[in-house]
């Protein structure tokens, strides 16, 4: 069975073959998860909680190695092509971010092509067949879902892939802004339960949008120096052109930031959101700001460079839209599972 959710507009396959002819509840001392494709633990963050904890992470990047082990104690698998799925520990939920380059609008759209990343989705899969966990939750760009693999559509033939192996799929798209943070970033969730564990389809839901709108001013800090854009680079690149570029905002901006990307540092003024302030008159976004805008805490540790810092949150899920949609995900698993 595979669910679409796009932009609030919700698919239902008819077919429930392959679900249990009995559903029973089994109790367990606690959910555990495995955090693939890690990052800097934005998934672990919102799933981590009294009743769950996270058993493995995976995650090549050294960088992203480094702050990871600044905020969690945890020993991290490197790269996820040598892992051996055997050796992992039996595990409730597998999440991953699975790189998004490959899909992505703005870069080399090549998908399962791409020479180092595209078949990053098969480690998943090959996880998946092998350990049968009860769920997965894998998040990527909102270029998923027009990219297309040989003609077909690519999201399509990871959903048929990850039917085959007996998972109801639920796929949706949920923008941060409508979560309590006040920049635009749309990515695309794919949701997974193992029907062997069901007696009936799930009728799993995607989180619904929160009432309360957080605006860019409401973050912006005041008499910032160290992040300013030179006069020079201003004059000769940010505003070359009289295009309404780059994007601007201060106190009173009542405006969503637009999405923060990896490659912020670069100061792309067609893409970035900028800071009227500083000695210079602009500047780039402080990294409490980044936080806010990813929903990190303010104790979050980043020892490491500002460029990275930058590439780091640009590569991140925003933390309370993963954690609403960690409750939809333990809603239903708790159907299955009582925690002692």
């Amino acid at each position: 069975m595979i669910i679409k959710h796009y932009e609030q507009e919700i698919i239902r396959a008819k077919s429930v073959r392959g679900y249990a002819k009995k559903q029973t509840q089994r109790k367990i001392d606690h959910y555990k998860f495995i955090d693939l494709f890690a990052g800097i633990g934005g998934f672990r963050l919102g799933f981590e909680s009294n009743y769950s904890k996270c058993i493995f992470t995976s995650e090549w990047d050294k960088y992203s190695q480094k702050t990871y082990q600044a905020n969690f104690d945890s020993d991290i698998f490197g790269d996820i092509n040598e892992l051996d799925a055997n050796e992992l520990e039996d595990f409730h939920i597998l999440l991953g971010g699975f790189p998004c380059q490959p899909f992505s609008k703005i870069g080399l759209r090549e998908g399962f092509k791409h020479k180092t990343q595209g078949n990053l989705f098969f480690n998943i899969v090959e996880i998946l067949s092998k350990k049968k966990p009860v769920s997965f939750v894998l998040e990527n760009v909102t270029g998923l879902l027009t990219h297309k693999t040989n003609g077909d559509s690519t999201i399509d033939l990871m959903a048929e892939v990850l039917s085959e192996l007996g998972y109801e799929v639920n796929i949706g798209t949920l923008n941060a802004s409508d979560f309590g943070l006040p920049q635009i970033r749309r990515r695309v969730f794919l949701v997974g339960f193992n029907k062997k564990y069901f007696s009936e389809p799930t009728n799993f839901k995607f989180p619904k949008k929160i009432r309360k709108i957080k605006y860019i001013n409401e973050i912006l800090e005041k008499g910032i120096e160290g992040y300013g854009i030179t006069k020079h680079l201003q004059n000769t690149y940010m505003f070359k052109k009289n295009d309404r570029k780059p994007f601007i905002v201060d106190e009173t901006s009542k405006k969503f930031a637009t999405t923060l990307v990896s490659s912020y540092h670069k100061i792309q003024r067609l893409t970035g959101t900028f800071v009227r302030d500083g000695s210079t008159g602009l500047r780039l976004l402080t990294e409490n700001e980044c936080k806010e805008l990813m929903g990190y805490p303010r104790n979050f540790i980043f020892p490491v460079s500002r460029t990275q810092m930058y590439r780091q949150l640009g590569n991140a899920v925003a933390v309370p839209v993963v954690k609403k949609l960690s409750v939809e995900v333990y809603r239903v698993l708790d159907k299955v599972f009582k925690v002692k």
